[in-house]
């Protein structure tokens, strides 16, 4: 019994964090590669969240030899968890590595904003905006249906 009250209990924050369609999502800003701040706004049309490196390969190789802007092209944000990676890779190789990307790449290095949405570790999560508001979630394990799914989004 007491198993189960403290399994409930850790799971009550990813239960109460989950993007729900109708669901606002909370604010938030981080940092992107160049160390530019990203503030979540009204016009993100959707939000890709990879939480490992297999979901970040799955947008480099959806979106790597698209032009500059592709994404902002798009109101399409980019956000990867790399809380996981450790710091001394993170700042030598990794992040200088993204700052070639022709696309911003949004860093969740406390993992804190990404864990408010829950998937699957080895998929990217798109949330669809309208307005800051939750209008629908899917999730992509191909770089294919991802980079098709992209393509079909109306440019603004």
């Amino acid at each position: 019994m007491k198993y189960a009250i403290t399994l409930l209990l850790s799971l009550m924050p990813l239960l109460a964090s989950a993007a729900e369609v109708g669901e606002r999502l909370a604010p938030f800003t981080l940092l992107d590669q160049h160390d530019q701040a990203y503030s979540l706004n009204e016009q993100t049309r959707v939000l890709l969240v990879a939480r490992n490196m297999d979901g970040a390969k799955l947008v480099q190789a959806a979106v790597g030899e698209q032009p500059k802007g592709y994404l902002e092209a798009r109101d399409a944000v980019f956000v990867a968890d790399i809380q996981r990676m450790p710091a001394l890779i993170s700042k030598l190789f990794a992040i200088p590595a993204m700052r070639d990307y022709s696309y911003r790449v949004v860093l969740d290095r406390d993992g804190k904003v990404v864990a408010r949405y829950p998937g699957a570790e080895d998929k990217v999560l798109w949330i669809q905006l309208e307005q800051g508001v939750v209008a629908g979630q899917k999730e992509y394990a191909s770089a294919e249906a991802l980079a098709t799914a992209l393509k079909a989004l109306p440019q603004p």
